[in-house]
């Protein structure tokens, strides 16, 4: 019988936006791990023209990129196959939210890095904080900046050690007019766009917030598993995560309403942040999206899809009465809370002069009821 493959471990440098320093403390570790004896391998390398970093790099051993034709043109990714053959103790890999060109295995490079995982390699990565999918809105409300590229929270929930790489604002707004970020000319638009002062000390709060909850919610077992400590070549204890019964249950109401995808990711940091079950509900009148309109069927299930997508449990119930359906559900799941979008003036139904947010407080008197309103820009 094979011995079970141990999984690898994941260290996650998180930052708040280009020129913080993420990939050339990365490269430090990871000459610091060498000179401990480890085998350590660039997977994936993006230089940026940055000579001081790509001095990092120098006696590490690098995997040739994968080329990849796309609409004619030549784009490159990180071999994963190449690394897996070379199976090294330990690869770095930058830029952890990249999404990769079409054409390739897998859609993310975190799903490249989920494949090194599982084959036991340990991997040092990076990223910064406004790719994390709860924050889109709100990243988006004070930046500007509709973020593309995300990551589920629940896979950097998986990650074992998250490390902030800090650098107050002011610091980073004279290494833009240095010329240590991108050239002059790149870093005078840079600043005159997101790389305004306010914008990144908000990123950085982000940043610090998130690094806290995520330190917060890794608390080591005593029942470990074994893992190589590379100071003094002896096997240690790996910390493990004890589950926890949680006491929060958050239900999020799904409707075919374009607000409704950011009432999910609300409702999913909220249940990050108090260790809670999330479900994700829509109520139709016979349970079948069949019978809708086309443009309110491909909405909800672009809904659905995006809730399943971060992990929460989705259900589509049946019923006439949608508040009575939700609140008989909230109370067989033990709901706490229930995570409704504010209803435009008009634009729902009344139903005994009373819309559905109001219909679902006066039924669910023992739970708190969420009303979150649509984001807007100021």
């Amino acid at each position: 019988m094979t011995e079970a493959v141990r999984r690898g471990r994941l260290k996650l440098l998180l930052g708040y936006a280009a020129g913080v320093g993420k990939t050339h403390q990365m490269l430090e570790e990871a000459q610091k791990l060498k000179r401990q004896g480890m085998d350590i391998v660039i997977g994936y390398f993006e230089p940026h023209d940055r000579q001081d970093t790509i001095a990092k790099t120098e006696g590490l051993d690098t995997i040739p990129r994968r080329k990849l034709v796309h609409r004619g043109s030549v784009f490159e990714e990180m071999d994963v196959e190449a690394i897996l053959r070379r199976h090294p103790e330990i690869c770095v890999v930058d830029e952890y939210a990249h999404t990769n060109v079409p054409g390739s295995e897998r859609a993310k490079r975190w799903e490249d890095v989920e494949l090194l995982l599982e084959a036991g390699i340990d991997v040092l990565t990076n990223m910064n904080v406004q790719h994390l999918e709860s924050l889109n809105d709100q990243v988006w409300q004070f930046t500007g900046v509709r973020v593309r590229e995300t990551i589920p929270d629940w896979v950097i929930k998986k990650a074992d050690e998250v490390v902030m790489v800090d650098l107050p604002a002011q610091a980073l707004m004279n290494r833009l007019k240095r010329g240590v970020v991108y050239p002059q000319e790149k870093a005078r638009q840079a600043m005159e766009n997101f790389f305004k002062e306010p914008t990144l000390a908000a990123l950085r709060e982000l940043a610090l917030r998130q690094t806290a909850h995520e330190v917060d919610i890794r608390q080591v077992s005593e029942e470990g598993a074994e893992e190589f400590l590379p100071e003094s070549g002896e096997k240690g204890r790996a910390p493990s995560f004890a589950r926890v019964e949680p006491t929060d249950r958050i239900l999020i109401h799904i409707t075919p309403n374009p607000s409704t995808a950011a009432l999910v990711r609300r409702g999913r940091r909220v249940a990050d942040f108090l260790g809670a079950d999330c479900f994700a509900v829509c109520v139709l009148p016979d349970s079948s999206l069949q019978d809708l309109p086309p443009a309110e069927q491909e909405a909800l299930v672009k809904h659905l899809d995006f809730a399943r997508k971060l992990q929460i449990e989705t259900r589509i119930l049946a019923g006439e009465d949608v508040a009575q359906v939700l609140v008989d559900f909230a109370r067989q799941h033990r709901i706490t809370q229930v995570f409704l979008l504010r209803p435009k003036p008009r634009a729902w139904p009344l139903a005994f002069g009373r819309n559905l947010v109001q219909q679902v407080a006066r039924l669910a008197q023992d739970m708190q009821v969420t009303i979150v309103a649509e984001r807007r820009r100021a």
